[in-house]
């Protein structure tokens, strides 16, 4: 088996794992640093992000009220010591962005220009015009290679954490254009794989989103944080589930239910006078209330509301808002300079994952996360819009010190016994390729696993339906050693592929559903009709989940609370 020598070994290309790899070669130009990618990295879910990303820019903007709207926007389960360095580097990380080439979007004065966007009292978004995150992993992915000691490994799968004397040593992989199993082997493994929206059926994330780094943490004894917290956004197209980005409220859209009534100004949702700019977990639950009162509109794939730009005219759609026309022709069917877009809440963003400390160190020796791959706890119960994408830059750059400062320190690694233990997990991938004596389907499996989120994680959720959906993820997940593969060749059986992602979305749903059912209270984006209230008193904590053969075993952690007590969340 193929041994690759690093001295920090990063999983993922997006745009955490890209900052988090130049942070660490510009720190060591000596330092030879793995980035491992299971695709080519501008194929990384990062390049679909369309809004903006948030810092202070204007002059009435501030560093405490941007940490206040994060904090309240997080329904006060953030870490406050977390967000205090998060608005204070933020500017420095996406001024650096533009040095690097990001062209973010200007006004006629030559400043960079800004948007609202959802939960933020002013505007704060940089933004190029609706392709952002296209743009920042184009900067990022064209500035790592100037430098020697990124090296890049493409198409390369992470199936296993090495773990050797207590501390991760490397990597296993799967080398998917060969079909050989390979040892990247490091002191230091940082995983920043992103989120896993393909544990539900309807959500704006690619098919690459199976939570494969949250997994690996997970079957290493890392505990998973916040799980519960799966963020809506409240503007997807039905039947396809693709985003239609928050920018386009920002820039002044509204939402119209089948009366025409824009009912975030006629009703009292919790939004107040910030109606189609309040926080996205107030707006997705606005919309199926609509929807449960009668006031949808209906259509092939279910009921929606209505996104009007009609009102902004073909000029400013045509500047600020292109890619959102183009979106709504091409699946929508419908030009949004003359007619609103259908729209209902979709699976977007994970606002849990991998436990890990400021430095995105985890409490396992030598393994750190970044992005929507970790709960650093910026987030907590409700992440506001633009916020990621800083973050991937902001903690992508921190952690990816942190780790080549570990991998110095640590010294070397025991390869003799990283490929001894690679071997023995050898048998657990090949014994997949072309197992045709299964009995049951990827597709039919994921599309029950799929089937019971919804039903129990939604954007309501109560006790009965998630004691089902924890119920059914232990009944389906012993059919995961029954399914049928029919490919059995070496050279990218994505079949093999596949049904590793698919345990991944296991564990990953295992996490979300058994930290949902524990938490007996309404906070963020983690609403339940039969305990519709926040309660401090007995929630205010962060969850763990650890995995366990038998049953997840859960846990709390305390929240660092800090200037901003907790108060009554309305806009």
């Amino acid at each position: 088996m193929e041994i690759f020598r690093h001295d920090l070994v990063v999983v993922g290309g997006g745009g955490a794992g890209l900052r988090a790899a130049i942070a660490a070669a510009e720190s060591d130009p000596a330092a030879r640093i793995a980035l491992v990618s299971k695709v080519y990295p501008m194929r990384s879910h990062t390049v679909s992000a369309e809004g903006g990303a948030a810092a202070v820019a204007r002059p009435d903007d501030s560093f405490e009220q941007h940490a206040y709207d994060t904090v309240k926007g997080s329904d006060f389960l953030a870490d406050q010591d977390v967000v205090e360095y998060f608005v204070h580097e933020a500017p420095g990380e996406l001024t650096r962005l533009e040095h690097w080439g990001c062209p973010w979007s200007r006004n006629e004065d030559g400043t960079v220009a800004t948007r609202a966007f959802g939960g933020m009292a002013t505007k704060r978004t940089w933004f190029a015009a609706d392709k952002v995150g296209f743009h920042m992993l184009h900067t990022l992915f064209q500035h790592s290679l100037r430098f020697e000691g990124i090296v890049r490994y493409d198409e390369y799968f992470a199936v296993k954490l090495l773990v050797e004397e207590g501390r991760v040593q490397g990597v296993l992989a799967l080398d998917v254009r060969t079909g050989e199993l390979v040892v990247f082997a490091a002191p230091s493994t940082l995983l920043c794989t992103g989120g896993a929206g393909k544990a539900f059926p309807f959500t704006t994330n690619g098919n690459i989103k199976t939570g494969d780094g949250m997994a690996l943490a997970y079957r290493a004894g890392v505990p998973l944080k916040d799980m519960e917290f799966v963020q809506y956004h409240p503007t997807g197209l039905p039947g396809t589930g693709i985003l239609i980005t928050e920018a386009a409220r920002g820039e002044g859209g509204y939402l119209r239910n089948a009366d025409g009534e824009r009912f975030l100004v006629t009703r009292d949702y919790g939004v107040g006078t910030k109606a189609e700019l309040g926080p996205r977990d107030m707006i997705s639950r606005a919309i199926i209330l609509e929807i449960e009162a009668g006031r949808g509109v209906q259509g092939e794939d279910g009921e929606y509301v209505l996104l009007d730009l009609t009102h902004l005219g073909e000029e400013k759609i045509n500047t600020r808002l292109p890619f959102v026309r183009e979106l709504a022709l091409t699946y929508a069917g419908v030009d949004p300079v003359r007619e609103p877009i259908p729209i209902r809440p979709v699976v977007h963003y994970m606002m849990g994952g991998i436990d890990v400390n400021i430095d995105g160190a985890t409490d396992l020796p030598g393994l750190y996360a970044a992005g929507e791959a970790a709960c650093v706890s910026l987030n907590g119960a409700n992440r506001l819009g633009s916020n990621s994408l800083t973050e991937c830059m902001v903690f992508g750059a921190r952690s990816g010190l942190a780790a080549l400062r570990f991998a110095r320190e640590a010294g070397g690694v025991d390869e003799a016994r990283l490929r001894a233990r690679a071997e023995e997990s050898r048998e657990g991938v090949e014994s997949r390729r072309g197992r045709k004596a299964g009995t049951v389907r990827i597709s039919e499996l994921r599309r029950r696993l799929n089937a019971t989120m919804e039903k129990g994680c939604g954007v309501y959720r109560d006790e009965e339906r998630m004691q089902e959906t924890v119920a059914t993820i232990a009944e389906l997940r012993p059919l995961l050693s029954e399914i049928a593969l029919e490919d059995d060749s070496r050279v990218f059986n994505t079949e093999v592929v596949a049904a590793l992602e698919l345990e991944n979305l296991f564990d990953v749903a295992e996490a979300v559903a058994g930290a949902a059912l524990a938490r007996k209270e309404s906070r963020g984006a983690h609403a339940r009709r039969d305990y519709p209230n926040r309660d401090d008193q007995n929630y205010l904590h962060h969850s763990l989940v650890y995995h366990d053969p038998s049953r997840p075993r859960l846990a709390t952690k305390p929240v660092a609370l800090g200037r901003f007590q907790p108060e009554e969340r309305k806009y």
